[in-house]
């Protein structure tokens, strides 16, 4: 695969609360995620540099975005996240390669800067222990 821009996203979908998947992409302005492994430092007395293990996998993501309260939009999938626990699957796709995963959102913070700008920035972490794995 060529080297790829970010732009043109083919998908960005965020089940809402009863599990239907929802193509809000559109709303999103930018987002991170990250796919981090856990490290245990077992570095002996012995040695001169570190010594490590990989451990358990992760998956974290944040979705930046513009308030939409249109129905099937940002706000009608993230509005439950204070009020419901359930994992949502959470599909990226970019230049032909996929990232899906379940996903716990945390939190559905809503920010209305000094100049009028109504913006979210909702985090989410990985909910079932599935390791993160680009198809």
């Amino acid at each position: 695969m060529a080297k790829s821009s970010g732009l043109g996203w083919t998908t960005a979908s965020v089940d809402d609360s009863a599990g239907v998947a929802k193509a809000i992409k559109n709303d999103f302005t930018n987002l991170q995620f990250a796919t981090p492994r856990a490290v245990q430092d077992v570095t002996g007395i012995d040695k001169s540099a570190m010594e490590r293990l990989l451990l358990l996998a992760d998956f974290s993501v944040t979705f930046n975005g513009v308030f939409n309260p249109a129905t099937g939009m940002s706000h009608d999938v993230f509005k439950t996240v204070p009020s419901t626990s359930v994992p949502r699957t959470t599909t990226l796709t970019v230049n032909g390669v996929t990232l899906a995963n379940e996903v716990l959102y945390t939190d559905y913070p809503l920010s209305r800067s000094d100049s009028g700008e109504l913006t979210f920035a909702v985090p989410g972490v990985l909910a079932d222990g599935t390791v993160p794995t680009w198809a």
